[in-house]
């Protein structure tokens, strides 16, 4: 549906830090997703917090509350931009959050920041993570439509004292709301009477501890009915050289229907560090 191919969001949101990608899916596709999150939405109590907000509900795990988030998290225009523009500080890419959000009338407007905020780590080098929001309702300008700082992304917009006006992420319920780490933002306030609902897909550097505990979140009986794509995206692939192993293997041997009691533990290299032993090991023999 979409008219925008990767290639033009990368760009985009290397400049802008930021893009909204209007049609990117159906919205029969959304809105079958929303209704199997409404027993969620229902369940769920309002959060704590000046950050979180206090007129606001959220939840994460959406992977195994809907079929329908497979599809968002693996949308193939948004996926490759990320790995565009997360993969060249990284050998793989990793799901960092799938949460969903409502916004309830009455709830003020968030503090403005950057995601890759979580992470005490130098910045400016390269991006920690990108989000793509997804709204379930219409997001309006009065009813907390998330509020975007263009330009304020990278090493020169965090260098700013003044990353000037926002702009309302204002679309419709099959848009794709991008967003790098570094970019300020930060959801508006809802001045309406009804609530604004949303989730938030976003994915980070592999080698990051993520948002959200995933092996918690999808043990191995849950992600087993995964797609391999999905369960690699989910924390169940190693990140070279043996990073987020289990027992020296990759994670994904947990997926299968008999794990042994006892594995050994096998090399995952990057073919660089492949190359260095081997360089080792022939001088090593002369």
């Amino acid at each position: 549906m979409t008219y925008m191919s990767s290639e033009e969001l990368t760009a985009r949101l290397v400049e802008c830090g930021y893009c909204i990608v209007p049609d990117v899916l159906p919205t029969a596709t959304i809105d079958a997703f929303n209704a199997d999150l409404d027993p969620v939405f229902a369940a769920t109590p309002f959060g704590q917090g000046r950050f979180y907000g206090y007129r606001t509900k959220r939840f994460g795990g959406l992977l195994k509350r809907s079929a329908h988030a497979e599809t968002l998290a693996l949308e193939p225009t948004t996926l490759g931009a990320v790995q565009a523009i997360l993969g060249s500080a990284c050998d793989r890419i990793q799901l960092n959050v799938a949460q969903a959000i409502e916004i309830h009338p009455g709830e003020t407007r968030q503090f403005p920041h950057r995601d890759h905020d979580m992470w005490n780590g130098a910045k400016g080098e390269h991006e920690y993570l990108i989000n793509v929001i997804w709204p379930l309702t219409p997001f309006t300008a009065d009813n907390g439509a998330t509020q975007i700082y263009p330009y304020s992304h990278g090493r020169d917009g965090m260098e700013k004292e003044d990353v000037g006006d926002p702009i309302a992420a204002i679309c419709d319920p099959g848009s794709a709301i991008c967003f790098l780490g570094s970019t300020a933002h930060g959801a508006g306030p809802n001045l309406t009477q009804s609530v604004r609902r949303g989730v938030v897909i976003g994915y980070s550097l592999g080698w990051l501890k993520p948002y959200e505990n995933l092996w918690l979140s999808y043990p191995p009986n849950i992600a087993r009915k995964f797609s391999p794509e999905l369960a690699a995206l989910a924390g169940y692939a190693q990140h070279r050289p043996n990073l987020g192993n289990y027992e020296g293997q990759c994670p994904s041997i947990l997926l299968d229907d008999n794990v042994p009691d006892h594995i050994g533990a096998i090399d995952a290299l990057r073919p660089d560090q492949e190359a260095m032993l081997a360089d080792y090991f022939r001088a090593s023999a002369g």
